[in-house]
């Protein structure tokens, strides 16, 4: 499917959905649902992740409560929910409860739980691995003091200099 010009480099979605049949959308529906089958075990990895890095000695680790919007930044409550007009769209659509557990509930936390769990990745990363390749760059939001590497100074006179002095994982360069 050709993307509409207006898109440029996004996703292309809003201007390709209404060309989809009815069909597929209500299968992308069910489809985005499913996923919820995995939380625990998302849950679980997230915070195996969590208790190693504690474990490890980590502090200032941020927990998946920082990564949750607070509530009243939600435009919406129950009250005040707007539906999709029920002459273009389908019966779910159409209830206020449908879109406040989608836009109070299940995105924000589901978001807030990936954000949480990549976040952590990139500690772990950071911390294990201060090799640089073309992503690191990317991994600042895990930024840690020192790697593991780092703490040890035999082992960290034998890091690239741009690994040794990478601000992302080495608060204190050449020092």
């Amino acid at each position: 499917m050709k993307a509409c010009d207006s898109c440029s480099d996004r996703v292309h979605i809003g201007c390709n959905h209404r060309k989809m049949s009815v069909l597929s959308r209500a299968i992308g529906l069910v489809l985005i649902y499913l996923p919820i089958l995995t939380l625990p075990f998302i849950f679980t990895s997230a915070y195996l992740v969590y208790f190693s890095l504690k474990f490890c000695g980590a502090e200032n680790v941020k927990r998946y409560s920082d990564f949750i919007p607070d509530r009243a930044s939600h435009r919406y409550d129950l009250k005040s929910q707007i539906v999709m007009n029920p002459a273009t769209r389908i019966n779910l659509s159409q209830t206020k409860l449908f879109w406040i557990l989608n836009c109070t509930w299940y995105c924000p936390y589901s978001v807030a739980l990936f954000e949480w769990h990549a976040y952590m990745v990139k500690v772990v990363e950071n911390w294990w691995c201060p090799f640089g390749h073309e992503r690191k760059n990317d991994y600042g939001d895990g930024a840690i003091d020192q790697s593991f590497w780092h703490i040890y100074p035999d082992e960290k006179a034998k890091l690239n200099d741009e690994d040794r002095n990478n601000p992302i994982f080495t608060e204190n360069p050449d020092a």
